[in-house]
């Protein structure tokens, strides 16, 4: 993968309790928060490549889940937003 290319990501995890502040401190050095378990922005494949490394490190397979949704591009994509807007900053998809 080349360092420069860069996507979309939106990152939802579950981690047990114990281990939440550990993966939402690793998660927030490449992404923005949005609200609980969700982060999500625009990152080069390298650093996504170190974040997944670093939340592997963190994570227990056997009992948490962190799922990626991957966009190559935002042109298309649309958020709506209801109740309280919470945490991060103001982006548009």
């Amino acid at each position: 993968m080349q360092d420069g290319r860069k996507m979309y990501v939106i990152m939802v995890y579950d981690i047990k309790v114990e281990r939440v502040n550990k993966i939402l401190r690793i998660a927030r050095k490449y992404l923005t928060w949005i609200q609980n378990s969700v982060l999500e922005g625009e990152i080069t494949d390298a650093k996504f490549e170190r974040l997944k490394y670093e939340l592997r490190e963190a994570i227990d397979e056997a009992e948490d889940s962190v799922v990626f949704y991957l966009l190559r591009t935002t042109r298309y994509s649309s958020r709506e937003i209801m109740g309280v807007q919470k945490g991060g900053e103001i982006r548009i998809l």
